[in-house]
C-alpha cells in the first residue's frame, strides 16, 4: 500500500477543528515563489501549480522508467501547501491579496536528494518542452505553531486565526512572524471539486513561548 503522509502525520495534516500548538519537524519541499492574487486567472499563482505538480508527479512515476530514485517507495503525492506574507503585515490581510507574496509547496518523500531532484526537473523539462528552473529544492524546519483545521471558504479563514491567536495567548504564547515564519496553509480539497463550505485547510501560524 502507498504510503500515506496524511494517515503517517495526522498531527500535521489531520489536526482537530480546535486550535493546538505543535512543534513540526525539518523537512524537504518541491517550492515555486511568486507574488500577487491567487485568484488570478491564469495568473503567477496558476502557473506555479502546474509546475509543480508536474515535477512532483515525474518523481513519483520514476518507478516506472529506467531512472529509479535509490530508496524509492510507492507513495501519495502529498497535499498542496502554501506560505503568505505581505510586506509591512503582521501575518496577512485577506482583503488586499493582489498584495500577496508567497511559496507554492508540495513535500518531498525523504528519499528525494538535492541530485534527485534536478534529476526530475531535467527530466520534467524534456518531457513537457517546458521551463521549470522557477522550481526549486526547499529545505524547511517550520518549529513551534499553532494550527488549526478550517473546514469553510478561504475568505473565511480571519474567524479561524483569531480563534487560533486566542487560544495561542491563553496558552503562554505570541505570534513570531519574520523570517523564514510564515502564515501557512495546507490545502486538503480540490477546490476545483469541492463545495466552499467543505473545503478542508489546516491553518498553521508561528508562535513562541512568552517570557
Amino acid at each position: 500500500m502507498a504510503f500515506d503522509y496524511k494517515k503517517e502525520y495526522k498531527e500535521f495534516y489531520l489536526p482537530p477543528k480546535t486550535p493546538g500548538i505543535v512543534t513540526v519537524p525539518a523537512m524537504n519541499f518541491l517550492a515555486v515563489r511568486g507574488r500577487g492574487d491567487p485568484n488570478e486567472e491564469n495568473g503567477a499563482y496558476k502557473q506555479a501549480l502546474e509546475l509543480l505538480y508536474a515535477v512532483a508527479f515525474t518523481i513519483k512515476m520514476s518507478k516506472l522508467g529506467q531512472h529509479r530514485l535509490e530508496g524509492y517507495f510507492d507513495y501519495v503525492v502529498p497535499p498542496l501547501e502554501g506560505l503568505w506574507w505581505q510586506a509591512g503585515v503582521h501575518g496577512v490581510d485577506y482583503t488586499q491579496k493582489e498584495a500577496f507574496q508567497w511559496i507554492s509547496l508540495i513535500r518531498l518523500p525523504e528519499f528525494v536528494t538535492k541530485e534527485g531532484f534536478d534529476w526530475a526537473v531535467r527530466e520534467t523539462t524534456e518531457k513537457k518542452q517546458r521551463d521549470f528552473s522557477k522550481v526549486e529544492f526547499f529545505s524547511w524546519e517550520e518549529g513551534l505553531c499553532v494550527q488549526c483545521m478550517h473546514i469553510g471558504p478561504y475568505d473565511n479563514e480571519p474567524a479561524t486565526v483569531a480563534a487560533m491567536e486566542t487560544y495561542a495567548k491563553a496558552q503562554g504564547y505570541e505570534a513570531d512572524f519574520g523570517e523564514a515564519r510564515f502564515h501557512h496553509e495546507i490545502y486538503l480539497s480540490d477546490a476545483r471539486r469541492c463545495k466552499p463550505e467543505k473545503l478542508k485547510t489546516v491553518i498553521r501560524q508561528p508562535v513562541r513561548r512568552v517570557l
